[in-house]
């Protein structure tokens, strides 16, 4: 079952409905949205299983996970003080690279400083304001922070623009044979305000309503000379997330 939404759901879709009419006609004709959060999950444990799963295939990322996991107590990793005083070929045996190590290790240091919050305290903070903090932690970037904003706080208005998925979506939904450009992601999203959550979980279901061979047919955005040439508009053309 999915959790109960910080926000109003059916207000949220009777918007981008009225607004949107090709996101009306996927929303119905699509699964009811559905957001599952990740449980008590804090910033910090968060970021732990993003730097773990970064660049690596889920079932490896899974292995890693659990093995930094199997370092600490309880079912969670180490602690931050804990894991600052792991040594590091402990964290390498576990699976992790040298550059990770050194982002957990500076994920550790973060969230002792407070610079990373508490979930408390993240859950009182803006979007702008989480973003701002979390990136800068080593190797975090503002993907996975957003997958944080949307899949832990529920956040109503996260648009992923650099997410495969939410842009081949949008291809997809609005019949274009190329993803759109972060860029032009964002300029469209516009519409979509305060409710970018729930178009862009959209988004991932016209994906898999279209299936892969619709998806591996969606091309990356032309460049811009060669878009100039043909004379087309940088409006006409158009990453994937592994959240559902």
């Amino acid at each position: 079952m999915a959790d109960a939404l910080p926000f109003d759901l059916a207000e949220a879709v009777a918007a981008l409905g009225a607004r949107d009419p090709r996101l009306a006609d996927l929303i119905a004709h699509t699964a009811p949205f559905a957001l599952r959060t990740d449980g008590p999950r804090s910033p910090y444990e968060a970021l732990v299983r993003s730097i773990a799963y970064q660049s690596i295939s889920g079932k490896a990322a899974a292995t890693i996970h659990g093995r930094i996991v199997g370092l600490g107590r309880g079912g969670h990793p180490p602690a931050p003080a804990e894991m600052l005083k792991l040594r590091p070929s402990l964290l390498r045996k576990a699976g992790l690279s040298g550059a990770k190590v050194l982002a957990m290790k500076d994920l550790a240091r973060k969230t002792v400083a407070g610079v990373v919050p508490t979930l408390a305290a993240a859950e009182t903070m803006s979007d702008d304001e989480l973003v701002a903090r979390l990136v800068s932690v080593r190797g975090i970037g503002a993907w996975s922070v957003e997958m944080f904003l949307i899949f832990r706080l529920g956040r109503p208005d996260v648009l992923p623009i650099h997410d495969l998925g939410v842009r081949k979506g949008w291809a997809l939904t609005y019949g274009k044979p190329h993803m759109p450009t972060p860029r032009e992601l964002l300029a469209f999203g516009e519409r979509w305000r305060p409710w970018r959550t729930v178009a862009s979980w959209y988004m991932w279901r016209a994906c898999e309503r279209a299936g892969t061979a619709a998806m591996l047919a969606i091309t990356p955005p032309p460049r811009a000379g060669a878009r100039g040439a043909r004379g087309s508009s940088p409006a006409t053309r158009r990453r994937s997330g592994r959240r559902p």
